[in-house]
This record gives structure tokens, sequence and C-alpha cells, in this order.
């Protein structure tokens, strides 16, 4: 990985080794606890269903299995996809006890609607980056290159969050000095894909169907098929990640312990040792 990664790799490592640490003694500890949840008819476990952005599908294993280990009466169940997607299943009644969202917008439109136990919690950060197949074939040097006529973008739907913050980056870019004149209008026409969200977008870069497209930081740092071209830090906007416990929820106690327990210490160690960053 090039020097993007030293940007993230960093952060917080101390606690991120001893996060580990506390979760290999719990996970001992812990082992017939769990074996006793498993075959005990009188005390099932409460499942809590998680509705999650896809970028935080890595992630999440991690958080999954390190907050079993630290509550065994609980079962987490992640379902992954589009903010704006999932967002849209929760109006509709799916049912979920959590939304973790990639933005703030999508479980802000939960709370106003009434569908929240709560106001939505901001949980992490993210940076972005361009990524372009693991061979660069067109030769993609710099985000300036992204208006080269022919180029391929692969890029998530209007409504994926990813694309909002793609939106912004490339019009902070354009005004750059060295900047070429209609530098959004170019880029824009050489988008050749939409996809539903933006797990989707890497998929397709991976499979070298697209020349570049911007992602989630963390999203190129868990790739290893694709390479990261960095966006000069005074056109890379923070993406803010935000939670929310569902009105409709049956399990409202053990939702809202959840996402305290994702802001706290251990959750927060988990994200910045996956390059996540602490919420603006």
């Amino acid at each position: 990985m090039n020097g993007f990664g030293r940007r993230f790799r960093g952060a917080l490592p101390g606690l991120a080794v001893a996060v580990a640490a506390a979760v290999s003694v719990a996970g001992c500890a812990g082992g017939a606890t769990l074996s006793a949840k498993s075959s005990s008819p009188t005390a099932p476990a409460v499942q809590l269903v998680v509705f999650a952005a896809a970028s935080l599908r890595d992630v999440l294993k991690q958080v999954e299995a390190a907050y079993e280990v630290e509550h065994p009466g609980i079962d987490i169940v992640v379902s992954t996809g589009s903010s704006a997607a999932l967002r849209a299943q929760i109006e509709q009644g799916a049912p979920a006890d959590i939304f973790l969202s990639a933005d703030t917008v999508n479980p802000q439109r939960l709370a106003d609607a009434g569908l929240s136990a709560d106001d939505p919690v901001p949980f992490a950060g993210n940076r972005l980056a361009i990524i372009v197949p693991i061979a660069n074939p067109a030769g993609i040097a710099d985000p300036a290159d992204l208006a080269r006529p022919g180029l391929k973008i692969i890029a998530a739907g209007e409504r994926v969050p990813i694309t909002a913050y793609a939106t912004e980056a490339i019009q902070a870019l354009g005004a750059l000095p060295g900047y070429p004149a209609g530098f959004a209008e170019a880029y824009a026409q050489n988008v050749v894909s939409r996809e539903e969200d933006v797990g989707s977008v890497v998929a397709r870069i991976e499979l070298r169907e697209g020349d570049a497209a911007i992602v989630y930081a963390t999203d190129a740092l868990a790739s290893s098929l694709a390479t990261t071209i960095p966006i000069p830090d005074v056109a890379d906007p923070t993406a803010v990640y935000a939670g929310v416990v569902i009105g409709a929820s049956d399990h409202r106690e053990e939702a809202t312990g959840f996402l305290a327990w994702l802001v706290g210490p251990v959750g927060e160690a988990i994200l910045a040792d996956a390059g996540f960053l602490p919420p603006a």
C-alpha cells in the first residue's frame, strides 16, 4: 500500500492492541458461557438486527465478534447495503433494531419521521480515495486524470452517500490551481456505471471493469486488488457516519447499549484499526 495506508494505520495502535488482547482473554473466559447460551432453552439470546452501510461490512465482523464475547446474551445479525436503500426499507417496516449509516442525513430522516428511538449518534469518520485496478492500466497519476477523455469511471447511485461525498471532492478539486476548466463536467461524462453501493463499486474496479472510482479510504485500505491514488487533503471531505436505534425495535434497551458500546473506547479502537476516524 502507498503512503495513503500510513495515513490511517497509525490511528490508536496501542488501544487497538489492547482491545485485541482483551477480546482474546474474554473469549477464553467466556467460551463456556457461550456454549451454555446455545444449549439452554430457558435463556435464548437477544437477537439484534443491525442494518449497516456497505462500507462497514468488514469491520462489523470484528465488532460483532468482540461484542458477543463481552455480551454473551446478545446475538448480532448484520445486513449491509446502501444507506439510502436500508433507510427506505426501515421506513417500509423492515424489522431492524439499529441503523448504521455512512452519513448523518439518512438517520436524521428516520428521526424526523418519528421512526427512531432517539437522535442519531455519530460514531465514526472516513476519508475518500481514488482506486484503480492493481496494475493501473489507464496510467492514472493524479486526480486531474479523472477528466481525461475516454476514461471509464465507476460510481455509485445518486442516493448513495459516497456519491454526495465524491461530488463534493470533485468540485473542490476543480477549484484547485492547475485543474482544467470544466473538470467536474468532464468527470461526470466519464462515469460509465452507477452501482447500488460502494462495495459494488470496489468490486467492479477489482474486476478491472473500470479505470477508476472514488470510494472510502477504508475500502481502499482493505482491497488487495486495487491501488490508491491520494486525494489532496484540501479537497478531501470527511464522511461522518451516524447510528440510530429504531423506534419499533422490540429490544430498544439492548440496541441502545450496543450503540453506546460502539462509540465507547472498545468500539472506537476496532473502528480505528480498520482505518476509520473518530466522528467529527
